[in-house]
């Protein structure tokens, strides 16, 4: 789009809208993993995975 001079504010609503997409997708995967592989392994006694979970949000997810 910025090679073809597409108007700023069409880029811009653009990039807006990828970024929500990404956010609802990331949003779905997360309740996907906890409610699979954190609950998984929470019955087998592995409680890594929390600590995982707790470190991707508190580090990647939470900026």
């Amino acid at each position: 789009m910025v090679e073809n001079q597409v108007y700023c504010i069409d880029i811009l609503t653009q990039v807006s809208a990828v970024n929500a997409a990404l956010t609802s997708f990331g949003k779905e995967l997360l309740a996907e993993h906890i409610k699979t592989c954190v609950v998984n392994d929470i019955k087998e006694g592995n409680q890594e995975k929390v600590d995982e979970l707790v470190d991707t949000l508190l580090t990647k997810l939470m900026k």
